[in-house]
């Protein structure tokens, strides 16, 4: 990952991604790269074609939030991914040691009271605590492991998945919109340099510069011992904490899917074979 241009990177990988056709371009010849060409990323945004190479060249770093946003809506971007482009724009190295990852004595109640899975993460994905219920969920979420590492490096992670590849690309484009514009966190350099040599799908994927809100959604996991469960995800972000998420699975009230998860949870500490899950969307 380059640590001197993520703007710039950003806006390349956008524009190769836009097809001519959905801004209403005809092709016209052959085209020797995909998507679209910097002359017509900039007139469509309004600037000329001059300034534009500067911003991907890196040379420019500080363009106003006007100029990005006409660039976002020349690329289609959703709201999540045009907050991201205004943040690459406005980034400012990080103060150092401002990243917090001791989980507060209060959150750490909370875990071992919730009647649910409950865990925290740090922004790069990093389990840093959890009640035995998540575990129970899938053995990968436990303190010390990286849920974005397991997925890429775990083959009997990857064969939980029914749709591993809508999974993983959820994932990476979680972690892009957790990481933001720092990455000159040593970290986050080590994690993301790990993965693009050892999977060359995170390597195309983060290559997409693609992002998606950390926020809850629906879950659908097939558990070796409690079946189908039918669960939401919720993604609560904690406050003055550097980044960590708390995240809490639960069920509808009565149906199936809670008594599975309650009998689940009530099962003594690494009884029976690893808990794995397969989700179809990012767990």
């Amino acid at each position: 990952m380059s640590r001197s241009n993520v703007l710039g990177e950003y806006l390349r990988a956008r524009r190769e991604l836009t097809d001519p056709a959905d801004v209403g371009l005809r092709a016209m010849g052959v085209r020797r790269t995909p998507g679209l060409r910097r002359e017509e990323a900039a007139t469509l945004a309004g600037i000329s074609a001059d300034y534009y190479l500067r911003l991907e060249q890196g040379r420019d770093r500080n363009p106003s939030p006007q100029v990005l946003r006409a660039l976002a809506r020349v690329f289609r971007l959703d709201e999540t991914a045009t907050e991201h482009l205004l943040s690459l724009g406005a980034a400012r190295p990080a103060a150092p040691g401002r990243r917090r990852e001791a989980v507060p004595a209060g959150v750490r109640q909370l875990l071992d009271a919730i009647n649910l899975p409950a865990f925290v993460e740090s922004r790069t994905f990093e389990v840093l605590a959890a009640n035995r219920r998540a575990t129970a969920v899938s053995p990968n979420i436990r303190p010390g492991a990286n849920r974005l590492r397991a997925i890429f490096l775990d083959p009997e992670e990857q064969a939980l998945y029914p749709d591993w590849s809508q999974a993983a690309k959820g994932m990476v484009a979680g972690f892009r919109a957790s990481v933001g514009s720092d990455v000159e966190d040593p970290r986050i350099v080590q994690l993301v340099g790990e993965l693009s040599l050892a999977s060359d799908t995170f390597r195309k994927l983060w290559a997409r510069h693609e992002v998606a809100a950390l926020a809850g959604g629906t879950l659908r996991l097939r558990h070796p011992r409690a079946g189908l469960l039918e669960l939401r995800r919720e993604k609560l972000p904690l406050s003055d904490s550097g980044g960590q998420i708390l995240a809490i699975y639960h069920a509808e009230p009565g149906s199936d899917s809670a008594r599975a998860l309650e009998a689940l949870g009530a099962e003594p500490p690494h009884a029976g074979p690893d808990a794995r899950a397969h989700d179809s969307g990012t767990a």
